[in-house]
């Protein structure tokens, strides 16, 4: 059976940054396993711009900043097989794969890196009541169907939720012609980045409906309307609030879930918040040599985060392969702390952290409950409060993050759980 040190499975961001960060660590047997026919992933489709700004301290649209990694790994002569499926991983590392050119192939990799990304909640995951006309289409459909294939989806749309993909298509449409009548939001609050709303919405006109859902699709062969209704705070529509709405085009941008099934296959545990696999500090998951990255980790607001994530994980790859060559490789016990999340703090990643081999710095990443004004941040070590920050808006849409540092860890050697919550006082 062939052999890698490092397989990839997803050439998109998160597999590329980690590609090259692992072939910078010294590691030179490296594999990048993509289903699509080029490199990039869901970059290449976004052609807006407002990518780079914290990784290469300029904007750049989304298919420009897909070739400043795709020329890494080009420059650095890193391998990759395009057109391939990945069919299943082990957990003790075998990757099955399958691909025109060479059928059916079973691997045995050092580390495995997961960066398959995430995909779309679609209408069928909403019971909507109507048919199932033509015009109705996720978000991210739609967007390659403009920025790719060259068509126009609509002329008239109704936009249902106000994730960033549904807002940036509404400045899209917009853009090319078409008429984009509302945003309908079922939460309180928008899902998306708030400078998205101001520049996608607000700057064209475009009204966002906040506690607001499609509760009828109307039309047969091709979709003539939509009706929307306000929504009480059990998310159920209030009687007497129905509005109608023609239109030719409904897109869905109703949330975003990470691809995992292949990491269930594996027999990774993966987490109810996240629905992205548990991880340690070194974004290893419970199956030793198997890390993750990106969104298939967690849904992220900006891809520069998603670089940063996948060059640790790379990093880290990187060192345990080498670690299991070395002939002083017998493991030590590793004193493992885990991290909770409470009072408007919904989820954490990483979920635990290894204290033993902790780095210097350890960076600690979230998302809140609902949109909070003027509340602190603070993170706990068992009831001792050791940071804290202050925070004017704490909003669903955008993560938020806390760096823990060794120094600190150290200087409480007892601790046997991190809290990180958020506070009024």
């Amino acid at each position: 059976m062939r052999y890698h040190d490092i397989v990839i499975v997803g050439g998109g961001p998160a597999g590329l940054a980690a590609a090259a960060a692992a072939r910078k660590a010294g590691i030179s047997d490296l594999l990048i396993l993509e289903r699509d026919n080029v490199l990039g992933g869901i970059l290449n489709q976004c052609i807006h711009n407002g990518f780079g700004l914290h990784t290469f301290n300029e904007e750049l649209t989304g298919p420009e900043y897909a070739a400043r990694y795709i020329a890494q790994v080009e420059e650095e002569k890193i391998p990759y097989r395009l057109n391939t499926i990945v069919a299943d991983i082990t957990h003790d590392r075998q990757v099955t794969y399958i691909n025109r050119e060479e059928g059916l192939v079973t691997i045995r990799a050092g580390a495995v890196i997961l960066a398959m990304g995430c995909r779309e909640r679609p209408r069928g995951a909403l019971n909507t009541p109507g048919y199932r006309p033509a015009g109705i289409y996720s978000a991210g459909t739609a967007q390659r169907l403009m920025n790719i294939e060259g068509y126009l989806v609509g002329r008239e749309a109704v936009i249902l939720g106000s994730g960033d993909i549904g807002l940036i298509m509404a400045r899209r449409m917009t853009l090319e012609g078409a008429k984009v009548k509302a945003v309908a939001e079922i939460m309180p609050y928008s899902g998306g980045l708030k400078r998205n709303i101001v520049q996608c919405l607000d700057d064209y006109g475009i009204p966002l409906k906040l506690s607001h859902t499609v509760v009828q699709i109307h039309g047969k062969d091709r979709l003539t309307g939509v009706t929307i209704a306000e929504v009480d705070a059990d998310k159920n529509p209030v009687p007497g609030t129905e509005e109608y709405y023609s239109c030719d085009t409904l897109l869905l941008s109703v949330g975003l879930i990470p691809e995992n099934e292949l990491s269930k296959g594996a027999g990774i545990s993966l987490n109810r918040v996240t629905s992205g696999p548990n991880v340690n500090d070194r974004l290893e998951t419970e199956a030793e040599g198997i890390y993750a990255c990106g969104n298939v980790l967690h849904v992220h607001d900006l891809v520069d985060f998603v670089s940063q994530e996948a060059a640790l994980a790379g990093e880290n790859a990187a060192e345990y392969v080498k670690r299991k060559k070395s002939p002083e490789a017998a493991a030590k016990p590793a004193r493992r702390i885990p991290l909770s999340a409470e009072n408007g703090v919904r989820y954490t990643v990483p979920q635990f952290l290894e204290a033993d081999g902790m780095r210097d710095t350890v960076t600690v990443r979230f998302r809140v409950a609902d949109v909070y004004k003027d509340r602190y941040i603070s993170v706990y070590y068992d009831e001792k409060r050791i940071m804290r920050k202050k925070k004017k808006v704490l909003a669903p849409g955008e993560m938020e993050q806390v760096t823990l540092t060794r120094k600190s860890l150290e200087e409480h050697p007892q601790t046997e759980r991190i809290t990180i919550r958020t506070e009024v006082e």
